[in-house]
């Protein structure tokens, strides 16, 4: 990270209102779920899959999170009406995993349960490493007695290739990212190159295992690695898909959606947008660049 894009990152949280809202809406669905649902109908329209987010985390009390999930069931009812390739992924800490594994077990469990009365599945999403054992605990309780969910994993900690042995012997649908927290040394990689060899490793190890991975990156090089162990190793489309954040490098989507790789497209929505966009923003240089010329322009007035 060069000393320019060291500075912007900084200054983040200063940024207007306005400019970061403009800024954010290629990475944003929207504020509602109606906007959510127009976007996942085009990307419908045009052969992909979808991941509904509602954007948020760290809620304060049990009403919140109650209401975060009602906001899911209705999610998941709408995708269900429009006949849309679409699952739900819920941060643990957004059903209240900090104040209470036991409400957050409650509120997956329940929301699981509705997803399986009308045929979809549902991820439980990864956070920071503090709340990592918290949330493989939540997701063994919940394998227990359900099917239809799945789990992330990050390949930066030095931990995941044991989290993978771990997993229940059952085909686990896991969601593998390279990990956007940004973690202490001590305890993931930190530098580009033994992320993304930890990843690819970490994805082979899920597939000996059986286990169904959905490739979370838009890393092109290390794709073709692993397509390349796809093909050699007779992996299905029924193991693996690509899943591709909104707004992020849509040509690479299109690309493989054209090969005949299954792709997913990950739309969050909802009024807590800024923090997503925030960590977004830090982990795009070109991006960037935009914001700090927006910003210049708003001090002159232009």
């Amino acid at each position: 990270m060069g000393i320019l894009h060291k500075i912007v990152v900084s200054t983040l949280p200063l940024i207007p209102r306005p400019i970061m809202r403009q800024l954010s809406s290629r990475y944003i669905a929207g504020e509602t779920l109606e906007e959510a649902l127009g976007r996942l109908q085009t990307l419908h329209d045009q052969g992909f899959g979808g991941v509904l987010d509602i954007l948020g985390e760290d809620v304060e009390d049990e009403r919140e999170a109650r209401s975060v999930l009602e906001q899911y069931k209705l999610g998941a009812v709408a995708l269900k009406e429009r006949g849309f390739d679409c699952y739900v992924s819920v941060k643990p800490t957004h059903f209240g995993l900090r104040q209470s594994p036991e409400l957050a077990f409650s509120l997956y469990d329940e929301l699981l349960g509705h997803c399986a009365s009308l045929g979809q599945t549902a991820r439980v999403e990864m956070e920071d490493h503090g709340t990592t054992d918290a949330t493989l605990n939540l997701f063994a309780r919940l394998r227990a007695k359900h099917d239809n969910v799945g789990i992330v994993l990050q390949s930066r900690l030095f931990r995941t290739p044991r989290d993978i042995q771990r997993l229940p012997e059952a085909k686990i649908n896991v969601r593998m990212v390279k990990g956007i927290y940004l973690e202490p040394e001590s305890i993931a990689h930190t530098d580009a190159g033994p992320i993304r060899q930890a990843y690819i490793e970490q994805c082979k190890t899920l597939w000996a295992g059986g286990h169904y991975v959905a490739i979370a990156s838009h890393d092109g090089g290390m794709a073709e690695e692993l397509l390349s162990h796809i093909a050699a190793h007779g992996i299905g489309t029924d193991q693996y898909c690509f899943e591709v954040l909104l707004g992020v490098q849509e040509p690479l989507w299109q690309s493989w959606l054209s090969a005949g790789h299954p792709v997913r497209v990950y739309v969050p929505y909802g009024p807590d947008w800024r923090a997503y966009s925030q960590r977004r923003l830090r982990k795009n240089p070109q991006m960037l660049g935009h914001v700090t010329k927006g910003v210049l322009r708003s001090l002159v007035g232009k």
